[in-house]
């Protein structure tokens, strides 16, 4: 018996050597008293350090001198589509309400169908092209305006939505001025929106140091 045990033992010790060295034995007592979380420093199940599992960095690396978020060129691509896709939504809905009620006084045929369909595609089409040609026009601006500034703020936002809002549809200096007010309020309600939360905590913060 105790032949059979020093050769299984040397066996084992062989073939731990063969394979670049044998696992450590741990008697039962060693091994109830490791811990399941924080195991320092070498966990005798799986033979390897804890710490190497540990996940403290980003999961996807970056090139260099690149953001975390998306810059303006990469937004632009969503910006437009979804407008489009928004704009052709709202003008299919709006040319169904337009056709159904322009063609209220005629029985359900062939001809009102038509008429309808028609009703939809021109609605569909004309308020996807409108709503797609301001996305065009304050996505380009605002890259270019991020590059001549070197800096991505709220400052190009509002640039961006007052130049859209004056060379869209703008005829003559009040239809420009115009524009330009309703372009400017609509980018500063939208930069408001986006950094609302920032706005209310630091307020919060704000009052508490009052009291």
């Amino acid at each position: 018996m105790d032949s059979n045990s020093q050769g299984t033992g040397g066996l084992k010790g062989g073939l731990g050597g063969l394979f670049g060295g044998g696992a450590p034995e741990y008697s039962n007592t060693e091994l109830a008293g490791v811990p399941l979380t924080g195991m320092s420093p070498l966990s005798p199940y799986l033979n390897v350090d804890p710490r190497y599992l540990v996940q403290d960095t980003d999961e996807f690396i970056l090139p260099t001198g690149a953001n975390k978020t998306r810059g303006r060129f990469e937004l632009a691509f969503f910006t437009i589509g979804g407008s489009c896709m928004t704009g052709a939504t709202f003008g299919a809905l709006n040319g169904l309400r337009m056709g159904l009620k322009e063609t209220r006084d005629m029985a359900w045929s062939k001809p009102r169908n038509v008429q309808i369909i028609n009703m939809v595609t021109r609605q569909g089409a004309s308020w996807a092209n409108s709503l797609g040609s301001v996305a065009l026009l304050y996505s380009v601006f605002g890259v270019a305006i991020e590059k001549i500034r070197g800096a991505e703020d709220d400052i190009n936002t509002a640039a961006a939505g007052t130049l859209t809002g004056m060379l869209f549809k703008s005829g003559g200096l009040k239809g420009v001025a115009r524009g330009g007010l309703v372009g400017l309020a609509l980018s500063s309600a939208y930069a408001l929106y986006n950094n609302w939360d920032h706005l209310t905590g630091s307020s919060s913060s704000s009052s508490s140091r009052l009291y």
